[in-house]
């Protein structure tokens, strides 16, 4: 597999943290494999043979183009022959300038383009689908968002909010972001779930699970024991609980092929 990242403009890089493409030279053994929630979203066009994914244990075809919302539990793909793909990655809160619907409404949802945003969306996905660079496709994506950018959407209380949850790896609860940001909690609830789709405790789970994953891929532990502990689980059976709920795994299962396509698809160019 070839996975490359580029940077986006920039007027976008406040929204966007990357584009990258995944080209696989030839058609690969059909293998499911594990996407770990990371709290971004993505708009993915898929130039090559599409994908499955697996809702309910029941592999659904993937759409040529499409915005798949937040994840809040781990999705199974399969390819279904030669891979290649060109995905816009978004900041945690960096698509809901973008939206047409609530982005809540999008959560583990891989909705199409033309769902989105009708006629535009298709002919966004064509030009995409027929453009001869990478370069080509990154100008007409972002010709295509700079056109619909509404920032009055953009919510700065919570982007200063994810700035914490990212510099603190998650680690910190529900009711000091409360107190740090002088918003109750209720209210901090409903202006997460509106810019990102997530809550303030989902988000810093997932933000607080994606930084050990780090630690593993990169063999910076010497037990898994002493990984939780660092990372701040209150004790092994809280890591263990949290982990599976992203992962679908126990830490021991999952460390393998799993981590190494979590990466692929969500842990570079951050």
């Amino acid at each position: 597999m070839d996975y490359q990242t580029f940077q986006p403009s920039a007027d976008l890089a406040p929204f966007i943290k990357c584009y990258w493409t995944l080209d696989s030279p030839r058609e690969a053994t059909p293998q499911v494999q594990t996407i770990v929630p990371d709290g971004c979203m993505e708009m993915i066009f898929h130039y090559g043979d599409l994908y499955h994914q697996y809702i309910d244990g029941k592999a659904v075809v993937q759409p040529r183009s499409c915005v798949f919302g937040q994840l809040t539990q781990p999705l199974k793909i399969e390819p279904t022959g030669i891979t290649g793909i060109f995905s816009v990655r978004f900041h945690h809160d960096g698509f809901v300038p973008f939206a047409s619907i609530p982005i809540k409404e999008m959560d583990d949802k891989a909705v199409p383009l033309e769902k989105l945003f009708g006629i535009t969306g298709t002919e966004l996905e064509e030009n995409v689908f027929y453009a001869s660079t990478v370069q080509e496709k990154i100008d007409f994506v972002e010709a295509f968002l700079l056109e619909r950018l509404n920032t009055e959407t953009i919510d700065r209380i919570v982007q200063s909010t994810v700035d914490l949850l990212l510099k603190v790896n998650g680690q910190i609860s529900v009711h000091e972001l409360s107190a740090q940001t002088n918003i109750n909690r209720r209210q901090l609830e409903r202006r997460f779930s509106s810019a990102i789709g997530l809550s303030p405790k989902q988000l810093s789970k997932t933000i607080r699970l994606q930084a050990t994953l780090k630690h593993l891929l990169n063999k910076e532990y010497t037990s898994l024991t002493t990984l939780a502990h660092e990372s701040e689980y209150y004790d092994q059976a809280h890591f263990i609980k949290d982990f599976k709920e992203f992962t679908g795994l126990t830490p021991k299962e999952f460390y393998g092929d799993n981590l190494q396509m979590s990466f692929l698809f969500y842990g570079k160019g951050s």
